[in-house]
């Protein structure tokens, strides 16, 4: 089970070396000591330097977990990114073709005060954590992984959504010169890909925005610069190289909805007990270390049981 760890004072927070070198003691060791010990393999070489030198200084006040950490190599070549491709292996092998520095987000809709942030602005101006997340794909493999970034709800706020603000849509990067995906002809996404949350969701503090993982800045087939991390629902509701976040009133229609809405519901909460039309959803596939694949009985919601409360007058079967 997870458990989130917030600090009291700054003398709670463990610096990242610390942190680092505990995980040599600890369950996770095998796999974080591959990832700390050879960075150099799989650190993205675009990021611009502040931004690599402010996930790699990233004080630890992480949602920790015993679970085994799945390796840096799986977690970056095991993808799914539809702009790169469909295959698994697409996302890294494309990757060098997609460079998204600078880097602005827009926000607009419902609110009281829309505007452009930067990248810079959004990672310089805030303090980031590390959290240490399960991801659950609906095609029934998961993995654990150690992310870098910030709670959802702060960037949010900052632009003052209204009481008409009822959802949140999130729009990912279309640039087909970069992103093969978007230019092949049997695609059949309509770009740019969109998802939503509901706004009790999107400010949950389980909802996060990630800019790095593994102590690295996000590599580009992991959704670099920053991503949508929703832990509880399963993973393509989690936005990849996000530049564009509305505030709506009304649910909006998201890429996957759209495109097989009897497979696949607004919410896509990890549920063990609403299958898949073609196939199970009652156990996983782990990706864990050193190449193991384990199969794992699904826990409701992922593990984060303390979302429940969200969705307490509803139907989880009837509101997949």
């Amino acid at each position: 089970m997870a458990k989130l760890l917030l600090p009291d004072t700054e003398n709670d927070v463990t610096p990242k070396a610390l942190f680092l070198n505990r995980r040599t003691i600890i369950k996770t060791a095998g796999a974080a000591m591959l990832s700390s010990a050879a960075p150099a393999l799989f650190a993205n070489s675009a990021a611009p330097s502040w931004l690599n030198k402010k996930v790699q200084n990233t004080v630890y006040r992480s949602m920790s977990t015993d679970e085994t950490l799945t390796e840096q190599y799986d977690a970056t070549r095991y993808n799914n990114f539809y702009e790169f491709g469909t295959g698994k292996d697409d996302p890294a092998k494309y990757a060098s073709e997609f460079n998204p520095y600078p880097w602005e987000i827009a926000v607009e809709g419902e609110c009281d005060a829309p505007g452009v942030i930067s990248l810079e602005d959004l990672v310089t101006s805030k303090a980031l954590e590390e959290r240490i997340l399960r991801l659950r794909c609906v095609e029934a493999w998961s993995m654990v992984i150690p992310w870098t970034g910030l709670e959802l709800g702060t960037l949010l706020k900052r632009f003052k959504p209204n009481s008409r603000a009822k959802y949140v849509v999130f729009e990912s990067v279309v640039r087909k010169e970069e992103l093969r995906g978007q230019k092949d002809r049997f695609s059949f996404i309509d770009w740019p890909y969109v998802e939503g949350l509901r706004i009790d969701e999107a400010m949950h503090p389980l909802s996060f925005l990630a800019v790095g993982m593994y102590g690295e800045a996000l590599p580009p087939q992991n959704g670099a610069p920053i991503r949508l991390l929703v832990p509880w629902k399963y993973g393509f509701k989690s936005a990849k190289s996000i530049v564009k976040i509305r505030f709506v009133e009304k649910e909006p229609k998201t890429t996957w909805n759209i495109s097989n809405p009897k497979e696949y519901g607004f919410y896509s909460n990890v549920n063990p007990n609403k299958s898949h039309p073609r196939w199970s959803q009652a156990t996983e596939r782990r990706i864990a270390g050193n190449g193991n694949i384990e199969r794992i009985p699904t826990s409701m919601f992922n593990g984060y049981g303390e979302v429940a409360s969200l969705y307490s007058d509803m139907d989880l079967k009837l509101f997949y």
